[in-house]
């Protein structure tokens, strides 16, 4: 339910808060006191359209917050999950400021959120009603939806839903296989010579990689067998400089006996130098002979890694993916020798599901007859105290198993005939503005809480009726409120009468400025008799008028009793 509704700064409205109750509520006043601007910013909370022009004079800002309780069964805080927008307790808080130069923000529960989304959650919380606002019982697409409410057909709808979408997979599944065949007989000669190559080649994954390295150490050897090879010529081969060194030892070694103290520390100095290059000789000879390679084992390699390179180039995939392309076009050759008998299998399987899917939706489509009939009854009870006792309401199910959908094969419309002998057509085109809001009314009481948001608005909708009609209006409001919370705006002491808490609006003088502002107070017992006596005796209140008003409200509940009963 509206718990309350918090306004600033938009258009006669300086700062005003409402608390509103359970059952039905009423708004009254003189026209042009502001009760339009009441709804006009019910609506901007609810996410309607913004405008600049809204802003009261001289702010820069308006607000509207909404506080409401739902019920903790009710659909929008799973809808709210599912956008990402946590909740705060059982109570949920929707706030709109508008701008004058039109930006307009939304907030859900202090979380910004879009206008869109704001809007979405707004529906499912309040419906507006009047004469030129009926919303879902005008429009046709939501009808099936509310006959499914009426005969609490959910859980038969989901199943219906489930087997559509059970019906299409498997028709999806043949198409994908279908398909499949297809492109496997249109490449067969292909996919056969690819198949030989690729299973010829038998790559493995991760093979270039070892091919590549294994490469680079090879040439790498090559260049490094050279230079060793170089210097172990200079070292040991026949440009050696260990024989002249030798021979240079011994010719001193012969003058050791004349000059020892002379030659000695060459002599020695000589031997170092051959022992020296002895070990490099060996360490060189050592380091040639780790460094060997076989030319051919470069060649070997070489030739491989460029024939898997080739073949990735060739069928356009990564040299890694190259066996998953050979098992997948394997697979593909194997689906175009056994496709026919899975495609058999696959087509059984959805004409079982859509058997399914038809048995439900037939059973579906019986259960909503009987629903709109119920319906189609319901509101005719409601139809002659509203005066439309010669009008005849129907709910007319045109079934098309030939367009099937994920709600069955029903297509639902609203269709009234308001004279005997007259056209029967939508609710929009045939009923007048009159007729329009009491149909309205009578198919809301007959639907009560089974298609309706958890509050109703009412704007007017007791317009261009006399007294009796006024009555009957209120007294199934009255009845529509003990399931829902209803608001209405109204101009008929009838329907005032019957409510359980009073509204007055009117326009008064600020009392520090030269301006109007509109007041919203709610009455006591005594204002709500000066009230209705008011809307009974126009400006000037008789009392008369006091006396009628006395009999109004004492009556109300009795006529409400004898009414639902």
């Amino acid at each position: 339910m509206l718990a309350a509704l918090a306004i600033r700064d938009i258009v006669l409205i300086d700062t005003l808060e409402i608390d509103f109750e359970r059952g039905m509520s009423v708004l009254t006043g003189e026209t042009g006191a502001g009760k339009s601007i009441l709804l006009d910013s019910l609506s901007l909370a609810l996410g309607g359209r913004g405008d600049g022009s809204l802003v009261r004079h001289g702010a820069e800002q308006g607000q509207v917050t909404a506080v409401f309780e739902p019920s903790g069964n009710h659909p929008v805080w799973t809808f709210l999950a599912d956008n990402g927008l946590s909740a705060d307790g059982d109570v949920l808080i929707l706030r709109r400021t508008q701008g004058t130069y039109g930006r307009s923000r939304a907030f859900i529960n202090d979380q910004p959120v879009s206008v869109a989304l704001m809007k979405a959650v707004g529906e499912m919380l309040v419906e507006v009603h009047g004469q030129h606002d009926d919303r879902a019982l005008i429009d046709s697409a939501a009808h099936r939806r509310l006959v499914d409410s009426y005969g609490g057909l959910g859980g038969s709808v989901a199943e219906v839903g489930k087997r559509h979408a059970a019906w299409r997979e498997a028709e999806t599944a043949v198409e994908v296989q279908r398909r499949r065949i297809a492109a496997a007989q249109a490449e067969a000669d292909y996919l056969r010579a690819a198949l030989e190559e690729l299973t010829e080649l038998d790559a493995r994954e991760g093979e270039e990689t070892e091919l590549s390295d294994r490469r680079h150490k090879i040439m790498r050897a090559e260049k490094i067998a050279e230079d060793v090879s170089d210097a172990l010529e200079t070292v040991a081969g026949s440009g050696s400089p260990v024989p002249t060194l030798a021979s240079v030892a011994r010719r001193l070694e012969r003058r050791r006996d004349v000059a020892a103290e002379l030659v000695d520390p060459a002599i020695d100095a000589i031997d170092r130098a051959l022992a020296a290059l002895d070990e490099a000789g060996t360490a060189l000879d050592h380091a040639l002979s780790e460094a060997a390679f076989d030319p051919a084992e470069l060649d070997t390699t070489e030739r491989r890694l460029f024939a898997l390179r080739g073949a990735a180039r060739k069928f356009d995939t990564p040299v890694d993916l190259l066996p998953e392309l050979a098992k997948r076009i394997a697979d593909d050759l194997d689906a175009l020798e056994t496709g026919e008998a899975r495609v058999g299998e696959l087509v059984a399987a959805a004409g079982k599901a859509r058997e399914d899917y038809f048995v439900a939706a037939r059973g579906l489509s019986a259960a909503r007859q009987e629903a709109a009939r119920e319906l189609e009854a319901a509101v005719a009870e409601e139809l002659p105290a509203l005066k439309l006792e010669r009008a005849r309401f129907t709910a007319e199910i045109t079934s098309d198993p030939d367009n099937p959908g994920e709600t069955g094969i029903d297509q639902i419309a609203f269709v009234v005939q308001t004279n005997p002998g007259s056209r029967a057509g939508p609710l929009a085109k045939v009923a007048s503005g009159g007729e329009l809001s009491r149909f309205l009314l009578a198919i809301k009481v007959a639907l009560a809480d089974r298609g309706s948001a958890p509050t109703l608005v009412f704007d007017e909708i007791d317009t261009a009726v006399g007294g009796a009609v006024s009555d009957a209006i209120g007294v199934r409001l009255a009845r529509l409120a003990d399931a829902v919370q209803v608001l209405s705006v109204t101009h008929a002491p009838q329907v005032a009468a019957r409510a359980a808490s009073h509204w007055s609006v009117a326009k008064e003088q600020h009392e520090a400025e030269d301006r109007m502002v509109t007041a919203v107070r709610r009455l006591d017992e005594a204002r709500r008799r000066e009230e209705i006596a008011r809307m009974l005796a126009g400006r000037v209140v008789t009392d008369e008028a006091r006396a009628a008003a006395d009999r109004l409200l004492a009556g109300a509940l009795e006529r409400t009793v004898e009414a639902v009963t």
